[in-house]
């Protein structure tokens, strides 16, 4: 990937608009990041983005800062990194400054309101459409253990209230062990 000028700022476009339009949380940024990036750009794998959207959730901090600086890094090291990382914060500064000059009427205003009830809406449909994504993907390994942790999962945190970070932590033991086990399966082989 040539290190110029151009590509540097297209990823910070990317992030910039990405932020811009991305309301709802970290995870709404898994779509638009995989439209641009996978479908229209082609610079990235969809498996590459779903590994950086895990590496990001891991780490601490807001995830779309996390995953667009991993994306940044990926590409142009440590400047690619600080470039995705302004456009990615950028946009919710400059609207939140905004909103706190206006914050009396935003507050009051019932078709601001409206607003932000009908954007609720889109939300909940892209992480719905997220999570159909990622279940696909994984089903698509036909990994019997990572088809039945999707599900066990949602009903241990849905239904049985199980703390999601046990269940990640489980949730990684249970994939490393299978990797252990799958390598030295394969050592043994050769």
């Amino acid at each position: 990937m040539e290190k110029n000028f151009k590509f540097y700022f297209k990823l910070f476009k990317v992030t910039f608009y990405v932020s811009c339009f991305s309301f709802g949380g970290g995870y709404v940024i898994i779509p638009f990041f995989k439209k641009y990036l996978v479908e229209d750009m082609r610079i990235l794998t969809e498996n590459e983005l779903l590994d950086m959207a895990a590496i990001a959730q891991s780490s601490p901090g807001a995830i779309a800062v996390n995953l667009s600086s991993l994306i940044g890094y990926r590409f142009l090291g440590i400047p690619g990194a600080i470039i995705t990382c302004i456009g990615t914060v950028l946009p919710p500064l400059i609207i939140l400054s905004i909103v706190s000059i206006f914050y009396d009427a935003f507050r009051s205003n019932i078709y601001i309101s409206a607003i932000l009830k009908g954007m609720e809406a889109g939300v909940a449909a892209a992480i719905v459409d997220l999570v159909i994504d990622m279940s696909l993907t994984v089903f698509k390994e036909k990994n019997l253990l990572l088809t039945l942790l999707v599900p066990l999962s949602f009903i241990a945190s849905f239904f049985f209230n199980v703390n999601v970070i046990l269940i990640l932590i489980l949730g990684a033991i249970l994939s490393f062990g299978q990797a252990f086990f799958r390598k030295r399966r394969e050592a043994n082989q050769i």
